[in-house]
């Protein structure tokens, strides 16, 4: 399931990027006490007490002057990410108190029926502040939760009263069984035109504009006796050429999709070949650990020879090497090429990603790997491996049991994926290795 999301907003110059700075971790956003510098919205995934969340910080929401064209554009946004929000962080200045602005913010936000924190930033004192407290009631949002975010006071019970309102965990939405496929990529490489021909109708408006496609819209299906669901996204393009505000949010909105696929089919322009965005979108759907394929888009418009072929995967396979166990295939959305043979990619992709290995089975193999490549040492201290099981599933998960973590040089570890690999397959799958301290008098 994708992670709930939580947006802060306030008028501007109230602190939400020092606040969003604060949960995240690190200076994430620019935070200047000029107001107006948080133009667009900024995402980052958090965590607290085992709860994650996706934390939006929006640009400032002016009412007063609405005809500029930057404040404008900031209180779209600030809008949008609201309507996409589970809850709301409304920030308030505890030093100036309540502002016209504030007011028409609440307003808005009352009209949205979330559930909104009133957070009082830049408190000094907090048990001054229980006297002052009563000044924000009339927000609607009862009494504000006091913090300093530039000093990091109280954000902990603000954390813990946001987790506590974070929506529960909800039922998976579709069965077991279903194969989730996240269809993503830039905008303009023909995703939802490809999710057209694998149903045989015209479920998803294609066009020749970017960003046609807003929401990711989910359609279930049934192909050759199996159940699936294409989730099809919003296309993902760099911030500096998102010229239109809703396009923006577009970005959150396609990685949660990946968040709650099992597969992720990646489309890639054929005649643009793998770009710089390209390679960060892939990298997310291999960081979350789905099943990938790359599907190669508008094949029919490339000239081509009896190398053609070869040559494009070969660049392809450099421009992704993190990715090298992904499959390929080359398609036509517009003439049909090979989009039947997708499905069965998906079927088998996924099954990889579920494939199970006995410890048995994997330490028989483990003890041939190390005899045939003996583990490297380090100031005369050789790293032994003990033994090996595999904790899960989706993405297949291995545990290494050794005598001292540190040793084990990425070398090495790209030499036992690799055996893995080639004994148990995993194609389409990334591969998780985690490398634990046994102490062998234990064995």
């Amino acid at each position: 399931m994708s992670k709930p999301v939580v947006a802060i907003v306030g008028r501007p110059n109230v602190g939400k990027s020092t606040l969003f700075n604060r949960i995240v971790g690190g200076l994430v956003a620019i935070v200047e006490n000029t107001p107006g510098v948080t133009r667009d919205r900024l995402y980052f995934d958090a965590e607290w007490l085992g709860r994650k969340f996706t934390l939006i910080d929006t640009g400032g929401i002016e009412f007063k002057d609405e005809t500029t064209p930057l404040s404008s554009k900031m209180k779209q946004q600030a809008e949008i990410a609201v309507d996409e929000a589970d809850v709301i962080m409304f920030l308030v200045d505890a030093k100036s108190g309540i502002t016209p602005d504030d007011q028409q913010i609440a307003r808005y936000l009352r009209k949205s029926s979330k559930p909104v924190l009133l957070v009082a930033n830049k408190v000094e004192k907090f048990t001054r502040f229980e006297a002052e407290a009563h000044e924000f009631l009339p927000l609607g949002f009862g009494d504000p939760i006091p913090v300093s975010a530039v000093h990091g006071m109280n954000t902990g019970d603000l954390l813990d009263t946001l987790v506590s309102a974070l929506p529960e965990d909800a039922a998976a939405d579709y069965d077991p069984d279903v194969i989730k496929i996240a269809v993503i990529g830039r905008p303009n490489v023909g995703k939802s035109s490809i999710v057209n021909m694998l149903l045989g109708e015209e479920r998803v408006i294609v066009s020749d504009i970017p960003g046609t496609t807003r929401d990711a819209i989910d359609t279930p299906f049934t192909y050759e006796d199996r159940n699936y669901v294409l989730i099809d996204t919003a296309g993902i393009r760099r911030k500096k050429k998102i010229s239109e505000v809703t396009e923006n949010y577009s970005v959150v909105r396609s990685f949660r999709a990946v968040d709650r696929s099992d597969v992720v089919l990646m489309v890639i322009n054929a005649i643009e070949g793998v770009t710089d965005q390209d390679k960060k979108i892939v990298g997310y759907a291999h960081e979350a650990g789905k099943g990938l394929i790359l599907v190669i888009n508008k094949w029919d418009l490339v000239i081509k020879d009896e190398k053609t072929i070869n040559k494009y995967e070969k660049d392809i396979r450099e421009e992704l090497a993190f990715v090298l166990y992904a499959p390929t295939q080359f398609v036509s959305a517009k003439t049909g090429q090979r989009i039947n043979k997708i499905m069965d990619l998906v079927e088998f992709v996924a099954e990889q990603t579920s494939r199970r290995i006995s410890t048995s089975t994997l330490n028989n193999l483990l003890r041939e790997w190390v005899h045939l490549n003996p583990p490297p040492s380090d100031k005369g201290v050789r790293l032994k491996i003990l033994y090996a099981t595999q904790s899960s599933v989706q993405p297949p998960t291995f545990i290494f049991f050794v005598n001292d973590p540190e040793l084990v040089h990425f070398s090495y570890k790209r030499y036992l994926e690799n055996q893995l690999r080639k004994n148990f397959g995993f194609e389409g799958s990334p591969i998780r290795m985690i490398m634990r301290k046994r102490d062998e008098e234990k064995q």
